[in-house]
């Protein structure tokens, strides 16, 4: 299972390179965490960098997993 594996490091580094430009999401950051007042454009710029911040992880998450199951397959 070359394929499964070849395919979740792929999944796996994009997700980190997210994760490295990104950050973690707000709500997993310990400390306080920076927010803006509802409707303004800083509470939009804050939501789309959690929702990135989510897709990187669950790209790492899931390349991950990928590619422990090829390897171990």
């Amino acid at each position: 299972m070359i394929y499964l594996m070849i395919m979740g490091l792929g999944l796996g580094f994009h997700g980190a390179l997210i994760l490295w430009v990104a950050g973690l999401p707000r709500m997993l950051r310990p400390g306080e965490s920076p927010t803006a007042e509802k409707g303004t454009p800083r509470a939009f710029m804050l939501f789309w960098l959690d929702q990135y911040s989510f897709i990187g992880l669950g790209l790492l998450l899931l390349g991950s997993a990928m590619a422990l199951t090829g390897y171990l397959l």
